[in-house]
């Protein structure tokens, strides 16, 4: 495990940019925060360091968006408004995992046996206790490898 605290959006897409660009095919993360911890953000991050030139935006309402980066195509799901593990096979989460590109799941926590055993588990948490009034508060975002790729990811977002 590793955490980072980051002090703005920008640091957040900053963070999620040094992980795109350590990401590969069928890699899987599962980020995992309330409204507001900035999953989006660090997607935002990611695509642009997969260097995905489209506006990214959470996908809730169509659960999956398909970003085209310059090497792989970033599969991005939101998760928010299932409720039942039956329900991720019209989804096409499974039509990608472990395929072209990596899947990032917002609110995947829930169904983290249906993703397997393999994967990135990103925490994202406000720091609201921190922060004076009406100032945004910081973010700390931890990462809970499971598997051999995922600490890989670990360890070299850890040694930047």
């Amino acid at each position: 495990m590793v955490e980072f605290v980051t002090r703005s959006a920008e640091e957040t897409i900053a963070l999620g940019r040094r992980l795109g660009e350590l990401l590969d095919e069928g890699d899987v993360l599962v980020l995992t925060g309330d409204l507001g911890a900035g999953k989006t953000q660090l997607t935002k991050g990611i695509a642009a360091g997969m260097g995905v030139e489209d506006d990214v935006t959470s996908p809730t309402f169509t659960i999956q968006m398909v970003y085209e980066g310059r090497e792989l195509p970033l599969y991005h799901f939101d998760l928010y408004r299932l409720e039942d593990p039956d329900q991720l096979d019209d989804t096409g989460l499974f039509d990608v995992l472990g395929g072209d590109g990596p899947c990032v799941i917002e609110w995947g926590e829930q169904f983290a046996g249906q993703l397997g055993d393999e994967r990135l588990d990103v925490y994202l948490t406000r720091m609201d206790d921190e922060a004076a009034p009406g100032e945004e508060p910081a973010r700390r975002v931890r990462f809970v490898p499971h598997g051999v790729r995922a600490c890989s990811i670990v360890q070299n977002i850890k040694r930047d």
